[in-house]
């Protein structure tokens, strides 16, 4: 399977005026901080709160007549995404999540009409009930990342940053099961081959990271985390999302905990935002100096579907419990 520009361009036609065209804003703050234009891509504005409606709704829609119904696995936003793009089609939803996806993503889910089945401890054994649906009940499954309408459909979000600032130099991409920065890469190189896209990532459990130091896909443990849409492995199998993210990715970066909890304080003072852990791993790298900038840069806030009394928590400087563990508080005192 290879993906190219043109799938990208099909995929924005696809979903026009459903799940595209989200606004690209100035970050003053962040723009101060670095010291170069520093843009936020606003996909916690689409309308199930993610950027995963792209890609799900592009492969939703494209699915052949006669199909009844869908299924896939998920951290949370793609099956709203599955979910969404099932009701537009008239079709049933079956989700499967694992037990360490927040309450508040499963409510979604089921606010939408989808099924919500929850399978053990991990995005496997969730992706195996996925596939149990397909062979047992004949469901059509979409893959949160390993699948080529998925990519190009996140692939837009690359089309539309790039057209409107083509004098980037550098784009932060969250990176998981590598959907989106596949995407994205694809498209923002083929526009602009000059152009570093960095894959940012939590330094627990970060599966892409992994396997590509690894030189193939490798299973990771699934620890709780902040950024917990980032969660989740890129599948043993994956043909797709795995190689064009070696391929295309220029760097990967960890962040920590500490790191996010910090960067979803300032996205919140600063600029006003309400956003999940995954969102702010970009603005993590750059406050902490894991990424050098020479140029404008964007990143992707990419959804807002996140525990509320978590998040509370979090920009009014307390502890957050993540599993076993605790991630002590911290009252946000400004940019330094």
């Amino acid at each position: 399977m290879t993906l190219a520009l043109s799938d990208i361009f099909a995929a924005r036609r696809t979903i026009a005026g459903v799940a595209d065209n989200t606004p690209l804003v100035p970050s003053p703050h962040m723009t101060r901080f670095c010291g170069h234009d520093f843009l936020l891509k606003l996909e916690n504005m689409q309308p199930i709160g993610a950027f995963k409606l792209r890609g799900a709704l592009n492969a939703v829609m494209r699915l052949p007549e006669g199909v009844t119904g869908v299924t896939c696995c998920s951290t949370g936003n793609h099956g709203r995404g599955v979910a969404y793009a099932a009701a537009r089609r008239g079709m049933r939803g079956v989700i499967c999540m694992s037990n360490l996806v927040p309450q508040t993503k499963i409510d979604g889910i089921k606010a939408l009409g989808a099924e919500v089945r929850i399978c053990g401890t991990s995005q496997d054994d969730a992706q195996a009930e996925s596939e149990r649906l397909v062979k047992a009940e004949g469901l059509a499954e979409i893959s949160p990342f390993d699948d080529p309408h998925v990519i190009a459909g996140q692939g837009t979000i690359g089309l539309e940053i790039c057209e409107a600032r083509p004098d980037l130099h550098t784009l932060l991409v969250p990176l998981s099961g590598g959907g989106l920065a596949a995407g994205v890469a694809v498209a923002a190189k083929a526009i602009n081959p000059r152009i570093r896209v960095v894959g940012i990532t939590m330094d627990r459990g970060a599966a892409m990271y992994e396997s590509i130091k690894a030189g193939k896909p490798v299973e990771v443990p699934e620890l709780p985390s902040l950024a917990d849409s980032l969660g989740g492995g890129i599948g043993l199998q994956n043909k797709l999302s795995f190689p064009i993210c070696r391929d295309l990715l220029d760097d990967i970066v960890l962040v920590t905990e500490d790191e996010i909890y910090h960067a979803m304080q300032v996205l919140y003072y600063e600029d006003r935002i309400v956003a999940e852990g995954a969102c702010v791993v970009g603005l993590a790298a750059v406050l902490n100096g894991k990424v050098t900038l020479t140029g404008p840069t964007a990143t992707i806030v990419t959804g807002r579907n996140l525990d509320m009394e978590i998040f509370t928590r979090i920009v009014t400087g307390q502890s957050v419990q993540l599993g076993d563990a605790t991630l002590p508080g911290k009252p946000y005192a400004g940019l330094t």
